[in-house]
C-alpha cells in the first residue's frame, strides 16, 4: 500500500534524477533514494552514460545499512548487462525488502523483466509511483523506444503576430538576451540540435551549448558535480549539398548532414573535415525526414531541438513530426510582409489545421515564452 511518505521520498528520488538532464544521455535520466526507519541511508543518480547506474551510486552511499531497506526509483532496475551490470542483481544482493518504481521501463531489454526478478527474489515491488512525472523527464527515451523517433521539439522566436523575420531575412534579435539565454536550456538537454540549409546560409551559426549561460539559466549545476556539459550533435538537413566548408556550424566536429545528392566530391570534403554525411533521399528528391528521426533515434537521439526557419518547420509540422513548440513571443508586431513561423500552405478547411496543448506560459525577461505539445491526429 502506498502512502504520502512514499510520494515524498519519490518527490525526492525525481528531484536527484533532474541532476541527469544536461549529462545521461543517451541513457535515461534516474534517481534513487534508499529508506530504512524513516530516514534516507543512500541517495544516487545516474549521472554519465558508461557510468554507474542511480542504484548503485545509492547502494554504495548506503553500505551495509541498505540491508532491509525501501528503494524509491525513478525507473525500473535494468535486468540485462549492458555497459554496467543489471541493477535488479545489485539491489537483490544488498537485502533490500522493498522497491517504489515509478515507471516500467519501455526498453525491450527490460520491459518488466528488472521488477519480476526482484520479486522472485521476495522483495516486495510496487509501480506507477509519479508515473507521469517520471516520464516526462524522459520523454525522448521513452519516444525512441516506443515509436522508434526522438521527441521533437522545435524552438522558435517570433513576435505577437507570429512573424520570426522580416521579408528581406533580417530576424536578430527579434526576442531579448533573457529568452537567447533561455534556449540553453532546451539545447542542453536535447541529444541533437536540427536546422536546415537555409538558416546555415543566413545566420551561419554554430548551434553549440555555451555552458556558461547554462550556468547563469541553472546555478545549481556547479554544486551536482558535473564534469561537463555534453555538447549536442549538430544535425544540418542539406538536399543538395550546398552548406560551405567554411560554415561555422561544421567546426568542432560532432556534424551530422543529411542529404539526398550523391555529389561524392562535397561529401568526401565534408567527411575530411569529420562531418558524417548521409544520404537519405525520397520519392521526390528531397531529404526522406522520416528516414532521417530514425537515423537520429538509432543513433542514440532521445531529444532533438529544431532550430530552423519557416520551410523546415512548416515540412516537419505538415509531416506529423513535430511534437511540441517552445515559442519565445515578443511584445512587438512586424507586419504581414513578414516572413511566418512556418509556411503550410494554404489551409481550405479548418479539420486540416494543426491543434495544440498548452503546456506552459511564462514570462522570459521582456518576452513570453509559451510550450505546446502537437495533437497528433
Amino acid at each position: 500500500m502506498l502512502s504520502a511518505q512514499d510520494s515524498l521520498w519519490m518527490a525526492k528520488a525525481l528531484h536527484l534524477a533532474e541532476r541527469g538532464l544536461y549529462t545521461t544521455s543517451p541513457n535515461p535520466r534516474v534517481g534513487c533514494v534508499l529508506v530504512r526507519d524513516d530516514k534516507i541511508v543512500g541517495e544516487g543518480w545516474h549521472q554519465y552514460a558508461g557510468e554507474p547506474h542511480a542504484e548503485v551510486h545509492a547502494l554504495r552511499v548506503a553500505g551495509d545499512a541498505a540491508r532491509g531497506a525501501t528503494v524509491y526509483v525513478t525507473l525500473e532496475p535494468c535486468s540485462h548487462q549492458g555497459r554496467t551490470p543489471p541493477c535488479a542483481d545489485a539491489l537483490v544482493n544488498a537485502g533490500v525488502t522493498r522497491v517504489v518504481v515509478a515507471m516500467q521501463d519501455p526498453n525491450p531489454q527490460v520491459a518488466g523483466q528488472g521488477m519480476e526478478k526482484l520479486r522472485a527474489a521476495g522483495i516486495e515491488v510496487e509501480c506507477g509511483l509519479m508515473e507521469v512525472a517520471a516520464r516526462e523527464l524522459n520523454i525522448g527515451f521513452f519516444s525512441c523506444m516506443t515509436r522508434g523517433l526522438p521527441w521533437l521539439r522545435s524552438k522558435i522566436a517570433m513576435s505577437l503576430d507570429g512573424r520570426t523575420a522580416l521579408n528581406n531575412g533580417l530576424s536578430q534579435w527579434i526576442t531579448g538576451a533573457a529568452a537567447r539565454q533561455d534556449v540553453q536550456h532546451w539545447r542542453g538537454r536535447s541529444c541533437a540540435v536540427l536546422t536546415g540549409i537555409g538558416t546555415v546560409l543566413a545566420d551561419d551559426p554554430q548551434l553549440n551549448v555555451r555552458e556558461q549561460q547554462l550556468a547563469i539559466h541553472e546555478p545549481q549545476l556547479g554544486g551536482h558535480g558535473i564534469k561537463a556539459i555534453r555538447q549536442p550533435l549538430r544535425v544540418v538537413l542539406d538536399s543538395q549539398l550546398q552548406v560551405p566548408l567554411t560554415a561555422r556550424i561544421l567546426c568542432g566536429g560532432n556534424v551530422v548532414v543529411y542529404t539526398a545528392t550523391s555529389d561524392f566530391q562535397k561529401k568526401a570534403a565534408l567527411e575530411k573535415l569529420g562531418v558524417r554525411v548521409v544520404v537519405l533521399p525520397d520519392v521526390c528528391g528531397r531529404v526522406d525526414l522520416i528516414a532521417m528521426l530514425r537515423d537520429l533515434a538509432a543513433s542514440g537521439c532521445n531529444e532533438v531541438l529544431v532550430e530552423a526557419g519557416r520551410l523546415l518547420n512548416g515540412a516537419l509540422l505538415q509531416a506529423g513530426l513535430v511534437d511540441e513548440l517552445v515559442l519565445y513571443m515578443a511584445p512587438q508586431l512586424l507586419g504581414d510582409r513578414a516572413r511566418g513561423m512556418a509556411q503550410l500552405g494554404e489551409l481550405t478547411m479548418l479539420d486540416q489545421r494543426i491543434e495544440l496543448e498548452w503546456q506552459d506560459v511564462r514570462n522570459v525577461g521582456k518576452d513570453l515564452r509559451i510550450v505546446a505539445r502537437v495533437r497528433h491526429k
